[in-house]
């Protein structure tokens, strides 16, 4: 990180994207693409629209991509706002780093459509983008050969882990299988009134509080519906877990959703899949979305980049801390 000015300019953006009950819904949401809509899309990405299922989506296309692997982006912004337009620069990002066309869905807030409207919404998108991508395989299949399956990667950051959780937790197998990668950003995984993080009201975390966290849950679903799996992922069951893929989290080390990260993790461990749990020295909630103020958030996406791409770094549980290519990286940059 350059300075102490380019953190608390980072705080402060960040801070847009999470919901308190001391707003009104509306001017959160207007916040939220004051904050972060961008007229020009870095890397030379193209953006269109798209319906799928009647939803409307953004899809972004890098210059270079795999012709048979696509990303379905989740957005955050606490259940009740963010938007395909307030997220379209950070997945433009994502999408060239990854090489690979994203779709955006425009899905149904809350609390005007609460719980399961959104899930509902990224199902019709996610069966739909199958379909599509299925056809074009098949179209792309050599004589003789088996077409290929499609490979989707679903990706969502904050509150919008939890729906995409909820969407992977409800697809049949056929379509699960396709799925071969689950990226989360700093992952909303229980909302439960019971969990430490609710209950815990002096948290040191610079963006998110415990008071955000549990109005959301309660503008997203009703009370006796927080510790439903498809809500607070954190509560799903082993059998549940059979034929999950593999799940790679990234976050910062300053936020207070880390603890529920690492227990996260170990219930996939113990069920023996693969969580792996990338976190980043000093950082905060959805860091990634303040690059032009922090060195980090470019080096997180690139490795993002390298793990969807199969060009993944050999790291063990003590290098996922990355504090040797951070200080290489920002010693070159000085």
């Amino acid at each position: 990180m350059k300075n102490l000015a380019d953190r608390k300019s980072a705080v402060k953006k960040l801070r847009s994207l999470v919901y308190t009950p001391r707003q009104q819904i509306e001017d959160f949401r207007k916040n939220i693409d004051k904050k972060f809509s961008c007229p020009i899309l870095p890397n030379h990405v193209e953006c269109s629209e798209q319906a799928y299922a009647n939803i409307q989506c953004d899809v972004l296309v890098p210059e270079m991509y795999s012709s048979h692997r696509i990303m379905i982006y989740v957005h955050g912004g606490s259940f009740v706002g963010g938007s395909k337009n307030s997220w379209r620069e950070f997945c433009a990002t994502l999408a060239a780093a990854t090489s690979c066309r994203i779709i955006v869905p425009e899905y149904r807030l809350a609390p005007a459509y609460a719980f399961p409207a959104s899930v509902e919404d990224l199902q019709s998108v996610f069966r739909n983008v199958f379909t599509e991508e299925q056809v074009a395989c098949s179209l792309d299949s050599v004589d003789g050969k088996a077409p290929l399956s499609p490979e989707i990667i679903i990706a969502a950051d904050g509150s919008g882990a939890s729906q995409a959780m909820a969407l992977i937790l409800s697809l049949r197998e056929r379509y699960r299988s396709c799925i071969k990668q689950v990226i989360f950003f700093s992952p909303w995984l229980s909302l439960s009134p019971n969990s430490a993080l609710i209950k815990n009201k002096k948290s040191r975390d610079e963006i998110l509080s415990s008071e955000a966290l549990r109005s959301s849950g309660d503008i997203y679903t009703y009370s006796g519906n927080l510790e439903n799996p498809m809500v607070s992922p954190m509560f799903i069951t082993e059998e549940a877990l059979e034929n999950f893929p593999p799940v790679f989290i990234q976050m910062g080390e300053k936020e207070m959703l880390l603890e529920d990260a690492k227990t996260f993790q170990q219930i996939f461990k113990k069920a023996g899949k693969v969580c792996e749990l990338d976190v980043w020295p000093d950082m905060m909630f959805m860091f990634q979305m303040a690059d032009e103020f922090l060195p980090e958030s470019h080096l997180a996406i690139e490795r993002v980049g390298k793990l969807v791409t199969f060009k993944r770094e050999a790291v063990d549980e003590q290098t996922l801390s990355r504090a040797p290519i951070l200080e290489n990286s920002i010693t070159a940059e000085a």
